[in-house]
């Protein structure tokens, strides 16, 4: 304060006026914009750049003031970057680990300096970011990556790694991207919304000055989600994360289809979260809490209220205490009052009651705060929240009725629990399914915690050790990347129906005919629904070894019904109960072995020792799931402020597996083995070139304890079966081993819901490598997502 002011503290103290602040922080961010002409430029190989013929894209703030513009990046430029990355990601990945977290800290140092021009940037720009939480997420990568090679060993960076936001994405949520994936050592392209753009540009000079080198991190800015679909083209790309509203995830999912990049989602923008108070909660705190969440100028998410009938009147007395001479809020657009006064409407049309700040004023881009008591679950303004501040109630009985509420969405990214029973907070905790849980508080982040959204929320682990994964890949061979490609031009809704083999119905064969196998669905033998089945030819083409059903969308209906049912009972079991069940399924195996080693010999030409081979393997690796069953959980990460926190892992629910063409045998217990550990339910369609395998193990699961639906193995027509897996809106996660066709459509297809895709194209990448060690660890993080549990303390 010194030079600032004459005030003594006394002064201050007995006059209670603001004091000076410390320094302009207004004028630095100013004049910073002012040094660029308010026109920023792209921002690749460590220094600014602006071609003339560049299209700009207008920055106007709240007032309608211009705060600046920002370049639309064209294809010369994604070109010119994505050069710029590759020789940025040599020259990163080429210092040691204590150099890179040198780097991140000295990062953090100079943001930390220029705290108040970053802080007043975010500000004009509506991208409220407090500069702390940066440095805390430079300071938490940068102990990651000076321990990348110790803790994280036999892993290597994917390369040059492009992460894409939407416009209304914070920039918290974009650096808790960009930073891991720089910490493991990748080069980056940042392709950031339009709110974020002005602070990501000020942040890449920022870092560079500190040491990044040039290239390691680029920033190209545009007008829309077409850039980051360019950007995903270039062949230096290895993989996209996106961060964003669905609406904009579903545009880069479909416009990359077929490209050979994965694309991973982080759906952080729009869910509906639920806010639960209890009778047993402190009424005061939560009230206040809901408003201060609820009612904000910029929100992430809508939240929905929910409160126990107990205390329903003390709550509604309270909010309107505390609403009274609450000022409106300021909407994104004039347009959007129009989608607020129905909403008002259509609840008041369905009985529901408002309690309101003030009166809403007769036509204006503003609206008070509104509670909208009486909501049900199918009410539309809960289904399809408006952009305004409108706060849906709802009422419950029970804790039973609390947790159906809560789950009442198609989004699972987060909820808020309000009681002081601790047991009840953390039984509330387990049965939502959200990834993120606040208990007596909201909206609290910090980067030592994984969170992964679920259902329709994310494909991706964001944040703790768990989201480092997503920027490595195995150093092994076991999971080969997606070859690069461009897309096919495909009619997907032909997909999966083209001429097939010669089918057959199932009734029709003569005596004397080859072996006719059944499928296992909801755990009983049966034929395929539409009574056809598939001729198997021997490997040489000397003729029909054996009839398999003919699959189909009704095989998968049931299949998907019998293993959603048993599913949530499964995961509840302990993991040690889990592997005891998967030990007793590799004694069945090694009982049977002789008769699984003849069809292996039979169905793939191999030798009765080499097929005997691949029973032992397939036997100790059922076994190796039994034993990483309660070897790999959760745990309680040191927070920076006070409280505790948990972190586990949960199931992803119901996965469908297409199954490989090589080992057939081991490729199957393997993958069925990490879902089922970690108490998913499968689908399985077994490989359309050698589905005999996979068929007599049908035998082995019969003869198990697993319960009956948790295990379904459907053959069929593969691409026929993989668009009955992707229309299904149950399926949260798809493991596919097929044509690059099928995984175009997979990737074009599985948008809505969100689902979680780990794709191979065994005859373009050379196969998987089923007999290394290391496809245990890669598949276990494929098998589950992970939820974080906050408990703050006073």
């Amino acid at each position: 304060m010194a030079g600032c002011t004459s005030e003594t503290v006394h002064n201050i103290f007995q006059s209670m006026e603001y004091g000076p602040a410390a320094c302009s922080s207004t004028a630095t961010a100013q004049a910073w914009l002012d040094h660029h002409s308010r026109t920023l430029g792209l921002f690749i190989d460590g220094k600014f750049v602006l071609p003339a013929d560049r299209r700009s894209r207008c920055f106007v703030d709240s007032k309608g003031g211009t705060v600046c513009s920002t370049a639309c990046a064209a294809e010369d430029d994604v070109s010119q970057c994505a050069a710029s990355a590759v020789k940025g990601h040599k020259a990163w990945g080429d210092l040691s680990c204590y150099q890179r977290a040198k780097v991140l800290l000295g990062s953090a140092s100079a943001l930390g300096r220029h705290g108040p021009c970053v802080a007043e940037l975010c500000e004009l720009c509506e991208a409220s970011c407090p500069p702390s939480s940066l440095v805390r997420l430079l300071q938490y990568y940068s102990s990651w990556a000076q321990l990348r090679d110790t803790l994280i060993a036999n892993w290597t960076p994917l390369g040059v790694v492009a992460v894409v936001s939407s416009d209304d994405c914070s920039l918290y949520s974009l650096m808790l991207k960009v930073l891991p994936a720089l910490a493991m050592g990748n080069s980056l392209i940042v392709v950031p919304g339009r709110s974020s753009a002005p602070p990501v540009l000020l942040l890449a000079q920022l870092f560079t000055g500190a040491g990044l080198p040039a290239g390691a991190l680029n920033v190209l800015t545009g007008s829309d989600m077409q850039l980051g679909a360019k950007v995903a083209q270039s062949a230096n790309v290895s993989y996209v994360s996106y961060s964003g509203n669905k609406p904009d995830a579903v545009l880069l999912c479909r416009a990359t289809a077929g490209m050979g990049v994965p694309v991973s989602v982080s759906q952080n923008v729009g869910a509906r979260c639920p806010f639960i108070i209890f009778e047993s909660a402190d009424i005061d705190s939560a009230v206040d809490a809901v408003i201060e969440a609820a009612f904000k100028k910029k929100r992430e998410v809508h939240w929905v209220l929910c409160v126990q009938e107990s205390v329903l009147d003390s709550v509604v007395a309270r909010l309107g205490h505390r609403m009274a001479g609450m000022k409106c809020v300021a909407l994104q657009s004039v347009g959007d009052r129009g989608l607020v006064d129905a909403a008002v409407q259509g609840a008041q049309q369905q009985g529901a009651t408002l309690v309101q700040s003030c009166a809403a004023p007769p036509s204006s881009a503003q609206y008070p705060p509104t509670v909208l008591c009486g909501a049900a679950p199918s009410s539309p303004f809960v289904v399809e929240p408006s952009p305004g501040p409108l706060l849906p109630l709802m009422t419950f009985r029970s804790n039973t009725e609390a947790v159906a509420l809560g789950n009442h969405s198609p989004h699972g990214q987060a909820a808020s629990i309000w009681t002081e029973d601790l047991t009840l907070a953390l039984e509330t905790a387990k049965s939502l399914s959200v990834g993120s849980v606040w208990v007596n508080s909201h909206s609290v982040s910090d980067p030592c915690l994984p969170v992964s959204g679920h259902k329709d929320g994310s494909t991706c682990t964001d944040g703790g050790q768990q989201g480092l994964y997503q920027f490595l890949r195995p150093s092994s061979s076991s999971h080969p990347p997606l070859p690069r490609s461009s897309p096919v031009s495909m009619d997907y809704s032909k997909f999966g129906t083209a001429a097939s083999p010669p089918i057959i119905p199932e009734d029709s064969d003569p005596a004397g005919a080859p072996k006719v196998y059944l499928q296992l669905v909801g755990g009983k033998l049966c034929k395929s629904v539409s009574g056809c089945s598939i001729a198997v030819q021997s490997p040489g083409g000397g003729g029909v070894l054996a009839h398999c059903p003919d699959g189909g969308p009704k095989d998968v209906r049931n299949a998907v019904e019998a293993a959603d049912k048993v599913q949530p009972g499964w995961m509840k079991k302990s993991p040690s109960a889990r592997a005891q069940s998967l030990y007793s399924l590799a004694k069945g195996l090694e009982a049977k072995r002789r008769d699984l080693a003849a069809s292996i010999n039979v169905q793939t030409g191999l030798s009765m020792d080499k097929a005997d081979e691949e029973v032992e393997l397939s036997i100790a690796r059922l076994s190796d799931w039994a034993a990483y069953c309660d070897k790999v959980q959760g745990g309680t990460p040191s927070l920076p402020q006070s409280g505790s926190a948990l972190s586990f892992p949960e199931a992803l629910g119901v996965v469908g597996i297409v199954l490989p063409d090589n080992s057939p045998l081991l490729s199957m217990v393997t993958l069925l083995g990490a879902a089922v550990g970690n108490g998913n339910a499968v689908v399985m369609v077994p490989s359309e070139e050698n589905p005999l395998p996979a068929l007599a193990f049908i035998q082995v699961l019969q003869s198990s304890d697993l319960p009956a639906g948790l295990v379904n193995i459907i053959s069929g027509r593969r691409d026929q079966m993989t668009v009955a897996l992707a229309n299904h809106s149950v399926i949260k996660a798809i493991w596919y081993w097929g044509s690059a066709e099928g995984c175009q459509y997979l990737q074009h297809a599985c948008t809505s819901p969100m689902k979680t895709l780990r794709l191979s194209c065994p005859k373009e990448d050379g196969g998987q490598d089923w007999t290394h060690a290391s496809i245990l660890e890669d598949m276990w993080r494929s098998a589950v997502q992970w939820k974080s549990v906050w408990i703050p303390t006073a």
